[in-house]
């Protein structure tokens, strides 16, 4: 790779957390390379303690590395980045990810009018996700400000505080970016969405086990929600977590009302849960219902432990 001149004193810090990222970081740190940005940026790498060549990726590439001793979470690697990022204006994504060559200079202008930003999220090009693969997409404004893709200014940063894992959360790779966006909104943060920044991520493949397994980090969302209440507002009717999860507790509720008055027409409640996410071959369909139901139990879960109900 071609080492980048970073100028004495950048405008923009671009700060990257990495853990075990060998695999991925090479092309992550090609992809900001190649910004096509006029102003100076450097890229700050967090080696969150890998135990593979992530940091020696980070220092070919000529990335500006700091060296965790002990894995804390993509929260403190990115505290650590912000720490001694020189730029007055910050950019994050991920060791997994790469941002499109105008992602930079699109994601920055949307800094004019704004303090914080973000961007759409998409499968890497080419890479065909199949139906149980893991990745990230983003269409639109998210209430989750994922940091995959988000950009904010410094002062912004040291008003509101750094980021922070989420109390009660028993991964430190939740919902940290969530709970930092919805405190600068409290701390009167003006918000604003860049639809051409847009950053690229991995597809990892995965097959139904995983997938179904992955549904157990449902219970963390009620923790984030008693974090973030401003979050409920975005629930549809304000207590489900999506309209998925929604439509398959109607049709549970549908399921246990048929058996209770031993008729079959509350099995209607099950219509639009099972047109809309049970139309896929029939394995395929098994496993989204065990995924589903695996997310119900979950959140139920998480709604007794952080004690506010979402289903």
């Amino acid at each position: 790779m071609i080492a980048r001149t970073v100028p004495a004193v950048p405008v923009v810090s671009v700060i990257v957390p990495a853990h075990d990222a060998a695999a991925t970081l090479g092309r992550t740190l090609a992809a900001l390379t190649a910004q096509r940005f006029d102003g100076g940026f450097e890229i700050v790498v967090v080696d969150d303690a890998s135990s593979d060549a992530t940091a020696a990726v980070a220092e070919r590439a000529g990335a500006h590395v700091v060296r965790q001793a002990r894995r804390a979470g993509p929260a403190a690697a990115r505290n650590a980045g912000v720490a001694v990022a020189r730029g007055e204006l910050l950019a994050f994504t991920d060791a997994d990810c790469e941002p499109a060559p105008s992602w930079l200079a699109t994601g920055i202008a949307g800094l004019g009018d704004a303090d914080l930003v973000t961007g759409p999220i998409a499968p890497a090009p080419g890479a065909a996700a199949g139906p149980f693969d893991r990745t990230l997409r983003v269409s639109g404004p998210s209430p989750l400000f994922e940091s995959a893709n988000l950009f904010a200014r410094r002062a912004l940063f040291e008003r509101v505080g750094s980021f922070e894992r989420v109390r009660g959360v028993d991964s430190a790779h939740f919902g940290e970016d969530a709970l930092f966006g919805w405190r600068a909104r409290r701390a009167g943060a003006r918000v604003a969405y860049a639809p051409d920044a847009v950053v690229h991520h991995a597809v990892f493949p995965r097959g139904a086990r995983g997938y179904v397994g992955e549904r157990t980090r449902l219970r963390h969302f009620p923790a984030l929600i008693a974090a973030a209440p401003e979050l409920r507002g975005e629930l549809p009717a304000g207590v489900f977590l999506s309209r998925r999860t929604a439509a398959f507790d109607l049709a549970l509720a549908g399921a246990l009302a048929a058996a209770a008055v031993r008729a079959p027409w509350p099995l209607l409640a099950a219509v639009p849960y099972a047109r809309r996410h049970l139309r896929a071959a029939p394995g395929t369909a098994a496993a989204y219902l065990a995924g589903d139901v695996v997310g119900a139990v979950a959140l139920l879960y998480g709604s007794a432990t952080a004690r506010t109900l979402v289903m």
